[in-house]
């Protein structure tokens, strides 16, 4: 049986998507993996790059040469280092539908996506091409903000919302985290700690404990007084968190952090990656 972990990374040669590369490679490295960069071309994209007629074949030369130039880079940087392999490929169609339609012909299990930022969700997390595909994905998907540069994570933070499936979710935190040793901060966030939210923290805690086999694991419950995600945010400065985490579940943080009115007020995606859990096999 092939277990080998396979990283989809889309590419547009943007700073955003360069940025994501890096991730990419980085990651690609410690699981072992093959990575794909995977392009869709824009034919008015092209249109601004070329002056040769569209079917003349000169836009695919450039596409070649730049995806060519990327997989040298990456190549040559992350395959001592552990990376399996890294391939280009491209393909016209719809961007986000082609990307995922790539994503399960590869059998990928992971997408490094760059993103413009608190301004790619501003309205609401569907609508922009990142986001739809965190939105359509069935596997995990980490968004790279534009300016953040790989470094290794210190700390992961969670977001729970104290759910039985965040036990297989934490685990693949886990697995991430210990390449780096780094700590995992499982945090709910209310807008009030009453006695039920303590409760609950509690006998989330004594279920996760035994079943988590990972030293390096902190559970924080917090209060705020304003929206819960703003919280989750104040969380991520004050403690210092590089990476945050949240499971795509209903009813979930991941529905609370990206609601209308929320993600105008929100600002961590300019300088924190998010992963978010699609897939729990």
């Amino acid at each position: 049986m092939n277990t080998t972990f396979r990283i989809v990374c889309p590419t547009d040669f943007s700073e955003c998507s360069l940025n994501a590369i890096e991730y990419a490679a980085k990651l690609g490295e410690m699981y072992q993996s093959e990575l794909y960069l995977f392009h869709v071309p824009d034919a008015e994209d092209y249109k601004k790059l070329s002056f040769r007629d569209l079917h003349s074949g000169g836009q695919y030369s450039f596409i070649k040469k730049k995806l060519n130039s990327l997989v040298e880079i990456v190549a040559n940087e992350s395959i001592p280092n552990g990376l399996k392999s890294c391939k280009g490929e491209f393909k016209e169609g719809k961007t986000v539908s082609t990307i995922l339609e790539f994503v399960k012909d590869v059998k990928a299990n992971l997408i490094v996506i760059g993103t413009e930022g608190v301004n790619d969700f501003k309205k609401n997390y569907v609508g922009t091409r990142s986001s739809k595909i965190v939105e359509k994905s069935e596997i995990d998907v980490l968004v790279i903000p534009r300016k953040v540069f790989f470094k290794t994570p210190k700390k992961f933070v969670y977001a729970t919302d104290y759910i039985e499936e965040d036990k297989l979710a934490i685990q693949k935190v886990v697995e991430m985290a210990s390449f780096w040793e780094s700590e995992i901060d499982i945090v709910h966030v209310s807008t009030k700690v009453n006695s039920i939210d303590k409760s609950l923290h509690m006998t989330m805690v004594e279920e996760i404990k035994p079943f988590i086999k990972y030293s390096k694991i902190n559970y924080v419950l917090k209060s705020y007084r304003d929206e819960p995600g703003l919280g989750l945010e104040n969380y991520l400065i004050i403690s210092k968190g590089d990476m945050l985490v949240t499971l795509s579940k209903k009813k979930s943080w991941f529905e609370q952090i990206f609601t209308n009115n929320l993600s105008r007020k929100m600002s961590y995606f300019i300088n924190k990656p998010l992963l978010v859990i699609k897939n729990l096999s």
